[in-house]
């Protein structure tokens, strides 16, 4: 028996001496990037925990709250396994109101009842196509024989209320895609595709050649100028949620050819837009127009009426938007799901509320202070959010328990060879995930820093060599 608990005292200590090797190491390799002169008038931290049993392994400002950028997606997607599920789907139901005659007359309205799917029109999975989608609501409507719709097609997007942008957004995102607004009835993930054709030479005016799909019924106006080959799309699209003009401005490249990809304003309008127009190469015809639950609510107070559905559009399932949600970072995902948290609970539909619901969600799951949480989106959009990376990383501790922890694992992209979710904004650089090392041991970590000057490839390079000391 003594020769056992000698044994085990030695592999202990063992153990111990491992572990202070490696938070020695992450420590001088920490050290260096704080002298490095990026690093003058920088914020920064990073915690690292063994995986098995949450043990702090190396934390440096660990309960200093900094803006995640992104990697807040990884809470914000763990939060959607525990409270949705992962075979939770949105649903979008297509139905008309009034009475259809024997001949095929609708003496009413077609309805399109948004349910909150951010995915309604994506391109990235094969029943959500835009193609797909519009065939199905044309195809339900001509087996009830309807011939002539005498009233209009309304987009019913009522349930997540009408702010869709959240507070503290700036200005400067909010007209492009990633900051399309979250409304309970996206379309093609709330953006479309602006082609332009490069000048002769830099300073001169860009070209628009192409708007896809068109927008007949937006206004651009073009203020882009050509930039030197190889600066890339340093284009920035200027609009308000619901307003129809949108200003492009910046730079694109001699060198570019991709598009560049400006939110939708009023998606919930855009889907109606789309309905109608594939009603026109059909036999139905359409009299009153196309509207919105909001556009009536600004002349008159609405409600939808009685009526009947006639098809049901579900989303893919939760695993497999998380999976893209954090593979592309799909700023909208998280924000629909996050006003989801709240609808689910109960509460009002508000981006507030969702957080409100997710902070204490991880008060009771894991202790954690709601304090330690000062987030205003889904998404870690806004530069204004606060985290810790104490917090951050016990959330993905918690995770490897979980029933849910391969797809969510699967969904995290790779960098530096290792498993991580990256986010970036201005003068933020961030990365959360795990990795297991030579030796075996699983490790979670969560690494911010706020503020550093001067390149960001450049940063992200010596970030990755703090984080190559975990392998």
């Amino acid at each position: 028996m003594r020769y056992v608990f000698i044994l085990l005292l030695g592999l202990s200590s063992f153990t111990m001496q491992a572990q202070t090797s490696l938070s020695q190491k992450i420590q001088w390799a920490y050290e260096r990037l704080l002298a490095d002169p990026q690093m003058n008038y920088a914020s920064a931290s990073l915690t690292v925990l063994n995986a098995e049993n949450g043990q702090v392994i190396f934390s440096k400002n660990g309960n200093v709250g900094l803006a995640p950028a992104s990697t807040l997606k990884t809470v914000t997607a763990a939060t959607a396994f525990h409270l949705l599920g992962t075979e939770f789907k949105y649903e979008t139901s297509l139905a008309y109101t009034g009475t259809l005659s024997a001949n095929g007359i609708l003496d009413g309205d077609v309805l399109i009842i948004g349910g909150g799917d951010p995915s309604l029109g994506s391109w990235r999975y094969d029943a959500t196509q835009t193609k797909v989608v519009l065939s199905k609501w044309l195809e339900a409507l001509q087996k009830l024989g309807i011939k002539e719709i005498k009233g209009s097609i309304i987009a019913d997007d009522h349930l997540f209320g009408t702010q869709i942008t959240p507070d503290g957004w700036i200005w400067q995102d909010i007209g492009n895609y990633y900051g399309g607004g979250a409304t309970s009835l996206s379309w093609y993930e709330n953006q479309f595709d602006v082609y332009f054709k490069p000048g002769a030479k830099v300073g001169d005016p860009v070209t628009m050649k192409q708007v896809v799909p068109d927008m007949p019924y937006l206004k651009l106006i073009n203020e882009v100028k050509t930039g030197a080959a190889g600066t890339g799309d340093k284009v920035f699209v200027y609009a308000a949620p619901y307003s129809d003009l949108l200003y492009l401005r910046g730079t694109y490249a001699l060198d570019l050819t991709k598009p560049v990809a400006p939110a939708i304003p009023d998606p919930a309008f855009d889907v109606a837009y789309r309905l109608a127009d594939t009603l026109k190469d059909s036999s139905i015809s359409l009299k009153q127009g196309i509207t919105t639950w909001r556009r009536i609510n600004l002349e008159r107070p609405w409600s939808i009426p009685k009526h009947l559905i006639i098809y049901s559009q579900a989303s893919p399932k939760l695993s497999e938007l998380v999976y893209w949600f954090n593979r592309k970072s799909i700023n909208l995902y998280g924000e629909n799901f996050l006003k989801t948290f709240a609808w689910k609970q109960g509460k009002s539909i508000a981006t507030t509320d969702g957080a409100a619901v997710l902070k204490n969600f991880w008060k009771e799951r894991l202790g954690i202070d709601p304090n330690s949480m000062n987030i205003g989106d889904g998404s870690g959009l806004s530069p204004a959010n606060r985290i810790t990376t104490l917090t951050m990383a016990k959330i993905l501790q918690s995770a490897q328990k979980e029933s849910w922890y391969a797809p969510f694992y699967e969904s995290l992209p790779v960098y530096n060879d290792m498993k991580m979710k990256s986010g970036s904004i201005a003068d933020v650089l961030a990365y959360a995930g795990y990795h297991k090392n030579r030796s075996g041991k699983q490790l979670v970590f969560s690494f911010i820093i706020n503020n550093y000057n001067g390149s960001t490839s450049a940063i992200r390079q010596k970030m990755f060599k703090v984080l190559d000391e975990l392998k």
